[in-house]
């Protein structure tokens, strides 16, 4: 399984964070909108990336609920039939969240910068350091803080949890909110 070290940030200052990626790379973002589809998992996540009518990435992924850096353990397929595909996760394990954003995607090294804008939450980035296969998480997560430092990314903005839970615990606060059905099983 691939694995990655990852942290996601809120971010408050969106024009200079950007300032401070453009000087670790010349070459402009990728803009990338994605709709996500969260399923049913009994041991992670399992969400399909519809990227247009015929491309997406159907993802499955674990990892730990922790604001530092952290591993991500992931397993990527790509199907040219997203809406279908959708269908039958939805009748096999059942939908339970949904995220929309668009992405700016950023490469620096082996790291991609995603600066994400969510519907419904606003602002963000994350970070995953590629790690190669048998290489220590600590050279990663190494990576990740050093790369936090340069951007200016504090602790106190970074998350714990997915977008799809920030946008679940939002509709849960709201007057007439919902309880989700649990992800992970």
């Amino acid at each position: 399984m691939a694995r990655n070290i990852e942290i996601k940030a809120r971010v408050f200052d969106l024009e200079s964070l950007e300032a401070r990626i453009s000087t670790l790379t010349a070459d402009p973002a990728v803009v990338i909108d994605q709709d996500d589809i969260f399923f049913g998992c009994a041991n992670g996540r399992l969400k399909l990336r519809r990227l247009s009518v015929s491309s997406g990435e159907l993802i499955f992924y674990r990892r730990d609920d922790l604001g530092g850096p952290k591993p991500s353990f992931y397993e990527i397929v790509t199907t040219d039939s997203p809406d279908r595909l959708r269908v039958v996760l939805g009748a096999a394990w059942g939908e339970v969240g949904r995220v929309v954003k668009r992405r700016r995607l950023f490469l620096v090294g082996r790291t991609r910068i995603h600066v994400d804008q969510v519907e419904g939450l606003g602002d963000f980035m994350e970070l995953e350091v590629v790690l190669a296969e048998g290489e220590p998480e600590e050279a990663g997560i190494h990576e990740a803080e050093a790369l936090m430092a340069t951007l200016g990314i504090a602790k106190a903005a970074l998350l714990d949890c997915a977008y799809v839970d920030l946008l679940e615990r939002q509709s849960i606060d709201q007057p007439g909110g919902r309880t989700s059905p649990n992800r992970r099983g």
